[in-house]
């Protein structure tokens, strides 16, 4: 088993290091996930709850918020 799990590991570690085009995709799709998790969360999720005090409170701001969007 441990035999296994190393020769996997030297696996992906071997085709990692041997990558010329595969660490520019690489890099591509880190910034990508950056923009997608950092920078959209900044501009496209608010944090409504962070203003409120206590658990109760935002429970009470969900339930609300539930019943009025669900309500026609």
């Amino acid at each position: 088993m441990k035999n296994t799990l190393l020769n996997i590991w030297n696996f992906y570690l071997e085709g990692f290091r041997s990558m010329t085009l595969g660490r520019t995709l690489w890099l591509i799709i880190l910034v990508k996930l950056f923009i997608m998790f950092f920078i959209l969360k900044l501009f496209f999720f608010p944090n409504f709850l962070g203003n409120l005090p206590t658990d109760k409170d935002k429970s009470d701001y969900v339930g609300k918020e539930l019943i009025h969007r669900a309500s026609p």
